[in-house]
């Protein structure tokens, strides 16, 4: 029988960080403690459980069946801890509760930030925690418990998690001023043509990238990534400098279009429609200032036209 008095809430953080990482390495580099502190913390958990919990190779480490199974009831413990230290610090702070909410750039980059500023003139006590996260870094920040909600493209696994379209956007060309495949006065750009010329896009991870890629792929083509960056901001500036041409939401698109005199086109041959899930791990499970977004959200969306 497992003696629950000698279990180490900090070596079960520290064993549900390094499962995650798939590295004893980097999963002591997330918690910040040195590699022989980590590999000495999960030594004694494996101790303490009387059974191997990793699987060590080269490639690094993998939970074993029992490590899977400690794993899975890690990740709720901590994350109950994570929303009793934030409730805790609500009250020594006098807020009206904590949001903690991870999105990717297209939601941060698009609808997010006015829907954000709605949600604080409506519960204006509420402290808000916003992380830039991509898709899959958000799914495991919601799956863990760092984060309570998440913004992801509809392209990312989330299994295990409840989740919702969140957003409904269309995707467009943005160009510098005066560029070739802006002439056509509002016809679409083929999507065949645009791939002749580079293209700016996030990082190979990112859902929207993933799908861009995958879309050429489907019609015999490579993506050119001439360069790969981390925001929607960076990706405009980039554009309007001429080293390439990207493809964004409209909703961010228009922003950066209107700032930096880019023009943007509408695209042919691609599935043009960018759908956004709003991910959390179970709503009856979620806090009030959670809950309050997430009826927000849902609400706009029910009330907006097929």
């Amino acid at each position: 029988m497992l003696n629950l008095n000698r279990l180490d809430l900090v070596s079960l953080r520290l064993f549900v960080a390094v499962v995650d990482a798939g590295s004893l390495t980097a999963g002591a580099e997330r918690f910040g403690i040195s590699l022989a502190a980590a590999s000495k913390r999960i030594a004694e958990l494996e101790h303490h459980c009387g059974l191997a919990l990793l699987q060590r190779s080269p490639r690094g480490v993998t939970a074993t069946a029992g490590g899977q199974a400690l794993h899975r009831h890690a990740i709720d413990l901590v994350a109950q801890l994570e929303r009793l230290a934030l409730a805790i610090n609500d009250f020594q702070q006098g807020t009206g509760g904590h949001l903690r909410l991870a999105a990717n750039p297209s939601a941060l980059g698009g609808f997010l930030p006015a829907q954000l500023a709605l949600y604080a003139a409506r519960y204006p006590a509420v402290h808000i925690d916003l992380e830039d996260m991509l898709s899959e870094d958000t799914v495991r920040a919601v799956a863990s418990g760092s984060a309570e909600l998440g913004v992801i493209g509809e392209n990312t696994p989330c299994e295990g998690l409840e989740s919702f379209v969140c957003e409904v956007d269309e995707l467009v060309l943005l160009l510098p001023a005066g560029h070739a495949l802006a002439a056509g006065g509002g016809t679409p750009v083929p999507f065949v043509r645009a791939l002749d010329h580079d293209f700016i896009c996030l990082q190979r991870q990112a859902s929207l990238t993933r799908k861009i890629s995958g879309a050429a792929e489907a019609v015999g083509r490579v993506l050119r990534l001439r360069i790969q960056v981390r925001s929607f901001d960076v990706m405009a500036r980039m554009v309007g400098a001429g080293l390439g041409l990207a493809i964004l939401p409209r909703s961010g698109a228009a922003t950066y279009a209107g700032a930096l005199g880019l023009q943007m086109a509408p695209l042919a041959g691609l599935d043009v429609r960018r759908r956004l899930l709003l991910a959390m791990r179970r709503r009856a499970a979620l806090t009030p200032a959670a809950l309050a977004l997430v009826e927000m959200l849902q609400a706009r969306v029910n009330a907006a036209p097929p």
